[in-house]
């Protein structure tokens, strides 16, 4: 008897002890402030927090050769962006499926493409100011697109550097036209990293910048009530002293009611290979690290055909011309190094009308056809790739 008295007391004394605990927690708990304060919770109505991926199961071949088959994330950038006030906007944008090491010039990773503000000038809007890291305003629809929708990129897009640290001014015209101006940096290593040393010593005087500093101009446009959309550039960016790399792009689009169809238009003529697809080529113990007077354009068509409100027929298809100007070897017979002709046949399902995600498949095609001079001089053999894929893309906005 006495025993169970014991027992029953230590049990009403646990369920009190247990209900002041409680009572206590919870009153403690009344007096910490939220992560996010109360005051500025109403601003995340204005911020973005989005989830690019372009996820697939892919099938690659090499000349008709199966090579192997494997899951693989293509694309995944995490993205923050929004208005601290009706001035000031913010964007951050972290790609996960690039380098993670910071970079020399710049000292930010390199897997970041965006880290920037932009800023409203005047009462009417009309000018805007950027800061920061930022893509830039290369010109071209291709260019424009989000990268999760693109399936593979034209070479000059694929090897430029397309996120570097500068400043930008935009004038709007109205609310479908700019005029804008950007400086920035040309690249996000030193030079010596870039080109190697041996493009110094070797180079017939070529000295590395101090002011390593490119600009692009840039027009936007929207003609015909939205009929034509264009998107103009030209850049001009300093690779060395008195070396420099012009790069103009004219990308439009026609806007239909169920079919858009853009082609762009790119050209770039560098004084150093930066692009550097030919001096991957072509051997670097015979004419040094980096080779001089290459040019680089590119024929890019999208076809995007709506053939019911949750399907989509896709077609992109381009070609790649990679000539070699310079006058290095004397026995050069012709300027052309290769051409390459691709072809993306894609066909999306949108399930949803809420949810920006679709699923895909589709085939990537490349053929790499080289010159003669460059299978006589280099050994370069004509070669065919493929890619069977079948996936899903999502811009996946959670806030």
């Amino acid at each position: 008897m006495k025993s169970r008295i014991i027992l029953s007391a230590l049990f009403l004394f646990g369920l009190l002890a247990t209900g002041f605990a409680q009572i206590k927690q919870a009153d403690t708990a009344s007096h910490y402030r939220s992560l996010i304060p109360i005051d500025k919770q109403n601003r995340l109505s204005n911020i973005d927090f989005i989830a690019n991926q372009q996820y697939a199961f892919r099938s690659d071949f090499t000349d008709g050769d199966y090579l192997g088959s494997k899951f693989k994330m293509e694309q995944f950038r995490l993205e923050m962006r929004g208005w601290v006030t009706d001035k000031v906007y913010f964007r951050f944008r972290h790609r996960y499926t690039s380098s993670f090491e910071p970079q020399s010039m710049d000292k930010i990773i390199k897997g970041v493409d965006m880290a920037y503000i932009n800023i409203k000038l005047g009462n009417d809007d009309k000018w805007e100011l950027m800061a920061g890291k930022f893509c830039v305003d290369w010109g071209g629809i291709e260019f424009d697109l989000n990268p999760i929708d693109i399936y593979e990129y034209s070479d000059i897009i694929e090897m430029a550097d397309n996120f570097l640290s500068g400043v930008g001014v935009k004038y709007n015209i109205n609310s479908s036209n700019y005029i804008g101006l950007q400086v920035y940096n040309s690249r996000t290593q030193t030079y010596d990293e870039l080109y190697g040393n041996d493009s110094i010593i070797g180079g017939a005087g070529i000295v590395a910048s101090k002011a390593p500093l490119g600009g692009v101009l840039t027009w936007r446009g929207s003609l015909w009530d939205g009929l034509v959309s264009t998107l103009w550039s030209y850049s001009l960016t300093n690779e060395a002293s008195g070396i420099f790399k012009n790069y103009a792009a004219f990308g439009q689009q026609l806007n239909l009611d169920k079919v858009t169809i853009a082609y762009d238009f790119k050209i770039s003529y560098e004084d150093l290979d930066r692009t550097g697809i030919i001096s991957q080529e072509i051997p670097r113990d015979q004419y040094g690290y980096v080779l001089r007077d290459t040019r680089y354009m590119s024929h890019w068509l999208r076809v995007d055909w709506t053939f019911s409100p949750k399907w989509h027929l896709c077609f992109d298809g381009f070609i790649d011309d990679a000539d070699w100007m310079g006058d290095e070897d004397p026995n050069k017979t012709e300027n052309r190094v290769r051409t390459t002709y691709s072809y993306i046949p894609t066909i999306e399902f949108h399930p949803w009308d809420d949810v920006n995600l679709k699923f895909f498949a589709g085939y990537v095609g490349r053929a790499f056809q080289y010159s003669d001079y460059a299978k006589e001089k280099i050994n370069s053999q004509d070669y065919n790739t493929g890619r069977v894929m079948v996936g899903l893309i999502s811009p996946l906005k959670f806030l």
